[in-house]
C-alpha cells in the first residue's frame, strides 16, 4: 500500500521518520451510475451557464465566492497561491493533551502512522510513553494539495494513528440547541434504565454489526444478473414510546433482557459446568 504522505513527526528535540496510510477503506461502498431510463446509458454532466443558457468549457471557468445572494467577488490562481500555506512534510507535536478531554466530535478521519526508515525506536519509545501517560498529541498537517489539518496523535493497540480533526469553529454550538432537564426523570424510572443497560450489556466485537442495507444490495444486484428476483425479510418498524407508557415499556424490555439467550461464553461456561456435575455423579 502507498503512502498518502510522507515526512517526520516531531516532539520536542526528536524526529521521526513516518508514513501516513489510510486507516478506513472507503472502497467498500457500493456506488452506482445515473443512466437513461429508455436506453440504460450513462449521463453525462455538463457545465452551463445559468444566463446563457451555454455549455462552459474548463479555460472560461473561474471560482468565486458568494458574499450576497447573486453578488461573487471572484479569486484567481494567484489569490489561492497567496492564500496556501507552506507545504510542510513536517508534523510537529505542539501539545499533549488528556485524551479524555477530547470531544469524540472533533476526529474527523483516521490515519495509520507507520515508521520509516530506522525510526522503529523512536516510533515504540513516543507510543509506549504517550500509552502510559494516556495523552494525545496535538499538531497540525499539511497534505496533498495545501490542505491544512488540525490534527490528533493517539495510541490504538500497537499502532500510532493520526485523525484528522475538525476545527472548534466547525461544530455546532451546543447552547444553540434545547435538551430535555434530568429533573423530569424519576428515581424509580432511572434505575430500571440503569438495570435494562445492566442486561443489554456486551463486550464491544465490531464485527458482529453488519451493513444490512448494503447486502441487501448486493444480494438484489447478484440475483437481477442471473434474471430472479429476490424476496427480502420484511421487517415492522417499531413503534415510539408514548411518555405516559415509560415505566411499562421498561418492566416490559427488563422482562424479556432476562430471557435472552446466553452469550457463546456465558454457554461455554454452562456446560463446563453441567459437564463437571456429571462426572460427580458418574
Amino acid at each position: 500500500m502507498r503512502p498518502i504522505w510522507k515526512g517526520s513527526l516531531t516532539f520536542g528535540l526528536v524526529h521521526l521518520p513516518v508514513e501516513l496510510h489510510s486507516a478506513v477503506r472507503a472502497g467498500e461502498r457500493i456506488s452506482f451510475r445515473q443512466l437513461h431510463k429508455r436506453d440504460h446509458s450513462p449521463i453525462k454532466y455538463q457545465r452551463v451557464c445559468e444566463a446563457e443558457g451555454d455549455v462552459v468549457p474548463w479555460e472560461d471557468i473561474v471560482k468565486g465566492y458568494e458574499y450576497a445572494k447573486g453578488k461573487f467577488v471572484v479569486l484567481d490562481d494567484d489569490d489561492f497561491k497567496a492564500a496556501a500555506l507552506e507545504s510542510s512534510k513536517t508534523f510537529e507535536i505542539l501539545d499533549f493533551v488528556r485524551a479524555e478531554e477530547i470531544d469524540a466530535r472533533y476526529f474527523e478521519a483516521p490515519y495509520y502512522l507507520l515508521p520509516g526508515k530506522g525510526g522503529d525506536k523512536a516510533y515504540a519509545l513516543l507510543r509506549e510513553a504517550m500509552r502510559t501517560s494516556g495523552m494525545v498529541g496535538i499538531g497540525k498537517i499539511t497534505m496533498r494539495s495545501n490542505s491544512h489539518h488540525l490534527a490528533a496523535v493517539r495510541v490504538v493497540e500497537d499502532a500510532l494513528v493520526l485523525e484528522v480533526m475538525r476545527f472548534h469553529d466547525e461544530l455546532v454550538d451546543v447552547d444553540t440547541l434545547k435538551f430535555p432537564d434530568a429533573s423530569a426523570v424519576r428515581p424509580q424510572e432511572l434505575q430500571m434504565a440503569e438495570q435494562l443497560i445492566a442486561n443489554l450489556a456486551e463486550p464491544f466485537t465490531p464485527a458482529k454489526y453488519k451493513d444490512d442495507y448494503r447486502e441487501n444490495l448486493e444480494r438484489i444486484i447478484k440475483a437481477k444478473l442471473k434474471g430472479k428476483k429476490v424476496k427480502l425479510d420484511e421487517r415492522e418498524e417499531p413503534e415510539s414510546t408514548p411518555v405516559v407508557d415509560l415505566m411499562a415499556r421498561l418492566q416490559e424490555s427488563l422482562a424479556k433482557g432476562k430471557k435472552r439467550p446466553a452469550s457463546r461464553a456465558s454457554a461455554k461456561a454452562g456446560a463446563a459446568k453441567t459437564a463437571r456435575r456429571k462426572r460427580r455423579t458418574a
